[in-house]
């Protein structure tokens, strides 16, 4: 084997992993899937040379790059937690408040809808009767009825790990489906509306709608907030499958697809949150005024995520793109 012309084919690719290297820890996604390609290709290289012209100063040369970069690749699992902590510090809330928007929108019509309804059935007898008859009525929104004991019907952390899986299918729903033009989101969050628009009429009908809002704002506010997000960044991929602006359909489409998968992974562990505010909380024997403020606190907690820490990470110019993004960890 020629020396000089094996080197002169392959400089520019040593040259590279060694800038690579070099770089340490602060790499894209793609860069960090290059670096394990041009590793692996190097450490091929080495074997060449050591079978076939042993040559010192080139061996010594391809042994001390090999041994850098194996150190980089290997070692990059121990950066993985700096990286998680990076995405949720900053590609996170950021794709949060690009979309708010969307999911502010979201919420608009949701809440407009619901009290609406709630209005129209708290108000018209004819309507209550068209619901449930009156002896279903008096189970459902009675003192310590289905309403009510709902809050208490499970042990608190199956209760928690229950309504945590249902809310997640529910999010996850209006993540995917909006790749349908959006029409799927729309539906769940009518539904929903409805939902919680018939409960509060009902309760309100009562004489019990103090006990509903004492029942429903201490989870509620932030599993209503993480369903309007995520109806929001479905709706956002929805509008991108029919106006992806000046890219390409595919390559909009993949941008934003890698941003409602960082936004899922983020409404898991808001999630995780409200369900077990639900479990312990709302059931519990503190005072409204404690049960509550508990919600609101975490309400509060996740809007200045989003628009303080959300608006300083965009203005610095992340996206909540999870491969653009120059906080993720290399990957061996």
């Amino acid at each position: 084997m020629d020396i000089d012309v094996f080197v002169a084919a392959h400089r520019g690719e040593w040259d590279r992993l060694g800038a690579l290297v070099r770089r340490g820890g602060r790499l894209s996604g793609p860069e960090a899937d290059e670096l394990v390609v041009l590793y692996q290709r190097a450490a091929t290289h080495l074997s060449i040379v050591r079978a076939t012209a042993p040559d010192p100063a080139l061996l010594g040369r391809l042994s001390t790059l090999v041994a850098r970069a194996r150190s980089a690749v290997t070692g990059s699992h121990g950066q993985s937690w700096r990286g998680i902590g990076l995405f949720f510090a900053r590609e996170l809330p950021a794709a949060l408040y690009r979309a708010r928007w969307w999911w502010v929108g979201a919420a608009a019509v949701f809440l407009v809808l619901s009290g609406l309804l709630a209005a129209w059935v708290a108000t018209d007898p004819q309507v209550q009767a068209s619901i449930a008859a009156p002896e279903e009525i008096k189970e459902l929104t009675a003192p310590g009825g289905a309403f009510e004991s709902y809050y208490s019907s499970a042990p608190a952390a199956s209760f928690a790990a229950q309504v945590w899986t249902n809310n997640a299918w529910l999010a996850a729903g209006c993540l995917v489906l909006g790749v349908l033009f959006g029409i799927p989101v729309v539906v769940i969050i009518v539904v929903n509306a409805v939902n919680v628009g018939v409960a509060a009429g009902l309760m309100a009908a009562a004489g019990r709608f103090d006990i509903f809002l004492g029942l429903i704002s201490p989870h509620g506010l932030l599993e209503l907030t993480a369903l309007f997000v995520a109806a929001g960044a479905g709706l956002r991929l929805g509008w991108t499958v029919i106006d992806p602006g000046r890219r390409t359909r595919a390559d909009a489409l993949a941008r934003q697809g890698r941003t409602v998968a960082g936004v899922a992974l983020g409404l898991v562990c808001v999630l995780l949150i409200s369900g077990v505010i639900e479990a312990f909380v709302t059931p519990s024997g503190l005072p409204t005024w404690a049960r509550v403020g508990i919600g609101v606190a975490a309400e509060l907690l996740f809007l200045g995520y989003v628009f303080i820490l959300g608006r300083r990470a965009t203005l610095a110019g992340h996206t909540g793109d999870i491969e653009a993004g120059d906080s993720l960890p290399m990957v061996g």
